[in-house]
């Protein structure tokens, strides 16, 4: 090491191209993968990587890139004139950097950390001024082609557009990461020209710069291809995802969690999943999302930035901002919308659907069922198909239900309105006005029976002709 140590990194991520190979109006960077976008992997794996200060060159639709990278620093490429041209960009914001600084693609989500840290490593075990991080593909087709010397020193990066007769068989490939020296890297930028078949200056020509100069070249060379891909089409996309979601299941497997067919389970990198919890086909855990121990999730069902505590149960349904208590149930078909709180044992169940309410410990809410802008107590049963006529056109306006209360099936409850505590509605009743405690809540009109009513009415369609098959 040169003294200066991991933690002195910095890192500078390439994020300015367009990406025509996707066919998108969204920057190559934006799309996403678990719902993460590209990005903000990268920036993930330099922070992990021990790279204490981080920013992005961005370039096409910048606006765009920018809005994803929260508390990032970034600097403007107007012109995409190249990899070169873009750390020429980025000069004045890494000026102060006296030390590793870490060169990265925001293209290539799937490298580690730890191949990060190594990387630096190598450049500050030889004090190099660069290091660069190569691997072996069966296919290097489109890659920089890594010459080697006699003596196996890494000599020049060739372009793929630019490789002459013989070169195109070399299977090392260049990567597009690097670790350089950031003094050094500075004082010689400036050497870089734009002599080659896309007249652009290419951040690759620093090493026979530095070879030139007689300074030192170090290379890290990966066993594992896959951590190198650079995503360029909505097929390397999928690609990325297939990788990143084998990665992820795979930890949390080894970490204690059931999974009945991990090919049909999608976590996003954020999430944490406790010990002893089943996650049954097509679930995906998105977000900023928390799965206690003992739980059991799908199948069929999307958690996103929600959390479930231990031991409950959440069966073929959609969660979207939501906290479900512990031994609760939801489902199957459930949707728990933003603010929605199930206390300790409470239940949404089949076609349940639940926004910015309370429901409290061991209450109910079967099925059938709307419950917005509500609070329920302790130990309430909601029947079948009971809404809360929570918006007027205007504002929303809140329901209150106490603790033992028993809603009969049908019931519209017109907010604003509280039900008691131990009160009951009557089944088919809406309700306007508030319902004490212990009291009974009735709105019904008087029930009549017209004798001869509908065959009267039977006759008088087969006079006019009008009777149709049953």
């Amino acid at each position: 090491m040169n003294g200066k140590g991991l933690m002195g990194a910095a890192a500078l991520i390439l994020a300015a191209g367009e990406g025509t190979r996707m066919k998108s109006k969204l920057p190559k960077v934006a799309h996403r993968i678990l719902g993460v976008p590209m990005v903000a992997y990268v920036v993930a794996a330099a922070r992990e990587g021990g790279c204490a200060e981080i920013a992005v060159v961005t370039g096409h639709a910048a606006e765009v890139v920018e809005s994803l990278l929260d508390g990032v620093a970034y600097v403007r490429q107007t012109e995409q004139l190249g990899t070169g041209h873009a750390v020429m960009c980025a000069r004045d914001a890494f000026a102060h950097i006296d030390g590793s600084l870490v060169v990265l693609s925001g293209d290539s989500p799937l490298l580690r950390a730890e191949t990060i840290r190594r990387l630096v490593a190598a450049r500050e075990s030889e004090n190099a001024a660069v290091a660069v991080l190569t691997t072996h593909l069966a296919d290097p087709t489109g890659y920089g082609r890594i010459l080697r010397g006699s003596d196996g020193s890494l000599d020049a990066i060739v372009e793929d557009k630019d490789l002459a007769s013989g070169q195109r068989e070399i299977t090392e490939v260049n990567t597009g990461t690097y670790c350089f020296d950031a003094r050094v890297l500075f004082e010689h930028l400036d050497r870089l020209g734009n002599n080659n078949a896309q007249a652009e200056y290419y951040l690759t020509d620093m090493v026979a710069v530095f070879r030139a100069e007689g300074l030192g070249v170090a290379d890290l060379v990966t066993d594992e291809p896959e951590e190198t891909l650079g995503v360029n089409s909505r097929v390397q996309l999928a690609e990325a995802s297939d990788t990143l979601q084998k990665r992820i299941n795979r930890i949390h497997m080894l970490a204690g969690v059931t999974m009945t067919d991990p090919d049909l389970v999608w976590i996003a990198p954020g999430v944490t999943i406790g010990t002893d919890t089943v996650l049954e086909p097509m679930t995906f855990l998105l977000g900023d999302t928390h799965v206690a121990e003992e739980c059991h999730i799908g199948p069929d069902s999307r958690l996103t930035d929600s959390r479930v505590d231990r031991g409950a149960t959440v069966d073929s349904s959609i969660l979207i901002g939501a906290v479900v208590g512990e031994g609760s149930v939801v489902g199957p078909r459930a949707f728990l919308r933003p603010g929605t709180v199930l206390g300790k044992g409470a239940k949404a169940g089949t076609s349940v659907e639940i926004k910015n309410s309370t429901v409290g410990d061991g209450s109910k809410v079967p099925h059938l069922s709307y419950i917005g802008d509500a609070t329920i107590g302790i130990g309430a049963n909601i029947g079948a198909g009971t809404i809360t006529c929570n918006y007027d056109g205007a504002r929303k306006h809140a329901t209150v239900i106490g603790d033992g209360a028993f809603i009969g099936s049908d019931t519209m409850l017109i907010a604003p309105v509280t039900v008691g505590d131990g009160a009951i509605t009557a089944a088919g009743s809406a309700i306007a006005h508030d319902v004490p405690a212990d009291a009974l809540g009735i709105e019904r009109c008087d029930q009549r029976a017209v004798e001869g009513w509908a065959r009267k009415q039977r006759a008088k369609r087969e006079r006019d002709g009008d009777v149709k098959e049953r």
